[in-house]
């Protein structure tokens, strides 16, 4: 399975929006400058985001962009199924030899589960305790 630059930046773009939640809607184009990316490329991935319930938008001059639910609440699962569609190892399954297809649906449900118990709050934590493990301090 390849996750391509749309299901990466989404995730980003979840994350990011993650870290501020509570904090009220935040603008798309801060989110392209904080991680260097392209805002038009972000603004074709908040439609489908939106549809599907992950994110909603505020109006205005302070608006942006938000998450409908708690971080603890939304997958990585979730934004990549959005993005990138259905998980799936391998194309033609069934096409497969019998031992190769059991390994393929093995390896499958194992990124499946990954991803599904992957909590976006799960990947704000580990981003804050990967700042603080890149310090080295002498005394």
């Amino acid at each position: 399975m390849k996750i391509s630059t749309k299901g990466r930046y989404g995730l980003t773009v979840v994350v990011a929006l993650g870290s501020k939640f509570g904090e009220g809607p935040i603008p798309l184009r801060k989110i392209a400058e904080d991680h260097d990316l392209s805002e038009a490329y972000l603004e074709q991935l908040i439609p489908p985001l939106r549809n599907s319930g992950i994110v909603k938008s505020v109006r205005g001059a302070y608006g942006g962009y938000m998450l409908t639910k708690t971080p603890a609440e939304i997958t990585a699962g979730d934004v990549i199924r959005v993005l990138e569609g259905p998980i799936q190892l391998v194309e033609g399954l069934e096409e497969s030899d019998v031992p190769q297809r059991e390994l393929w649906k093995r390896m499958g449900d194992a990124v499946r589960a990954v991803l599904d118990t992957t909590t976006i709050d799960d990947l704000i934590e580990s981003g804050k305790s990967n700042v603080t493990d890149n310090y080295m301090f002498y005394i």
